[in-house]
């Protein structure tokens, strides 16, 4: 029986307590899971890939199903060239549905046999961003409810020594 490979694309700068939920709920279902760290050389990030694949493989000690890759690139070509029955993307707000939407069609045209999964975020965490998480963390800010303990320490460690 073939084993069902899914992937999780994002920039994951930093890895939030909202990727671990999609994450964890992604490997009750599916029998692999890859973290996809997408590279954007448009995007300025706070950690370098080599520090964001760090920070997954921390939170996720001893997850043998799971595996943190980073890519460049279109996502779908990634996925498909894994060999990936499907893309799982979260979803926190209306607002992340209209742009996920539009990107899930255009795989599906790129692709026609592989599937875009979205995934509501749990409630607990629908108000987190990475984006938020580094603003918050920037002026001081308890960040410690929002991200795990080991990258909330690589955070404090990047403010002190910017």
């Amino acid at each position: 029986m073939k084993k069902k490979l899914v992937i999780y694309p994002g920039s994951f700068d930093p890895l939030t307590n909202g990727h671990i939920d999609i994450i964890t709920r992604g490997l009750e279902i599916f029998d692999r899971l890859v973290v996809g760290i997408a590279q954007n050389s448009r995007k300025t990030t706070m950690f370098s890939v080599e520090k964001r694949k760090e920070m997954i493989l921390k939170a996720f000690k001893n997850h043998d199903r799971l595996e943190v890759d980073a890519f460049t690139g279109l996502t779908v070509d990634y996925a498909v060239k894994r060999g990936a029955t499907a893309i799982l993307r979260g979803l926190r707000a209306v607002a992340d549905f209209e742009y996920e939407l539009q990107m899930a069609n255009i795989n599906r045209k790129l692709s026609p046999n592989l599937e875009t999964l979205f995934m509501m975020t749990s409630e607990k965490y629908f108000f987190v961003s990475s984006q938020n998480v580094k603003e918050v963390a920037r002026y001081g800010g308890n960040i410690s409810a929002l991200v795990p303990h080991c990258v909330e320490q690589m955070i404090r460690e990047k403010f002190k020594t910017s």
